[in-house]
């Protein structure tokens, strides 16, 4: 009698927790849904005023155009093909300097962990190097890599090294001491312990770190490409600044937020997988 009832209550309990999943699946559902109708309400909506302001002139149309206006430049341009040997480069620019200005990061910041002599060494320096403005390295730069491609992309990976150098290597040192002195009881070795322990206890870090570098990157490449490019939408901004065609400006500022939202995306389907969906609130 005892048994059956154990058996009937762990089924109970089974189908209570089933429920209540499900309702909070169906509850997380719903309020994504609403998360994603407010953020299409706030774009229409300023778009909507946006486009209203400057056909009325309540804003300066020379200065500040108006959607309908930008996409019609921006149709013209994709008809013509002239808009995708800029898009190109400055999008290659970007994800090289934002891949290789990650990588570099990370390893930098794994080499300091695992030399804590060398990490104390080269602490001052990297706080100088961060404090330095970036504006002022790009010409040394050009001069010495002559302008191009290669001294925009160094350019970016002066913005994105040094930041990410740091932010991963100070969350290396604050991972939970209890559970490394516990693998290492163990008998895992220096690499076991950084792998199976360190890597994981980081990944939140490292994926805000490479969120905060997809906004880094379009950064460096601006720069660069403000200060030598004769391709790429940074080249476009300041032409249309010289000739004072502002909707040219506002349609590359627009290409580059959709391309950097896409990048930004990516780097949240990559935390999803490395989370297991799992995100920080």
């Amino acid at each position: 009698m005892t048994r059956k009832s154990n058996a009937a209550s762990r089924e109970t309990n089974s189908e209570w927790l089933t429920g209540l999943y499900a309702l909070h699946k169906s509850r997380s559902r719903r309020r994504t849904i609403a998360v994603m109708l407010v953020r299409a309400v706030i774009l229409i909506l300023f778009i909507g005023l946006w486009e209203a302001a400057g056909r009325n002139k309540w804003i300066d149309p020379l200065l500040f155009s108006f959607p309908s206006r930008i996409g019609n430049l921006l149709l013209d341009m994709i008809r013509d093909g002239s808009i995708w040997s800029h898009v190109g480069m400055t999008v290659g620019e970007t994800v090289v300097g934002f891949v290789l200005g990650t990588l570099i990061g990370t390893l930098i910041a794994a080499l300091l962990w695992w030399f804590p002599f060398v990490s104390r060494v080269l602490d001052p320096y990297l706080v100088v190097l961060n404090s330095m403005p970036k504006v002022a390295l790009g010409p040394i730069f050009i001069v010495a890599l002559g302008p191009g491609f290669t001294s925009i992309v160094v350019t970016t990976l002066s913005v994105t090294v040094i930041i990410t150098t740091l932010n991963i290597y100070n969350q290396f040192r604050e991972v939970e001491e209890g559970l490394v002195k516990v693998v290492r009881l163990f008998g895992a070795s220096r690499l076991q312990t950084f792998w199976y322990v360190i890597i994981p206890a980081s990944f939140p870090v490292i994926i805000s770190t490479l969120k905060v570098n997809v906004g880094l990157s379009w950064v460096g490449v601006m720069v660069g490409e403000f200060l030598v490019a004769k391709l790429g939408l940074g080249y476009l901004i300041i032409y249309g600044f010289q000739v004072f065609n502002f909707t040219l400006v506002l349609a590359s500022l627009v290409i580059i937020a959709i391309v950097a939202t896409v990048m930004y995306q990516l780097v949240t389907i990559l935390e999803r997988r490395l989370t297991g969906g799992r995100r920080e609130r």
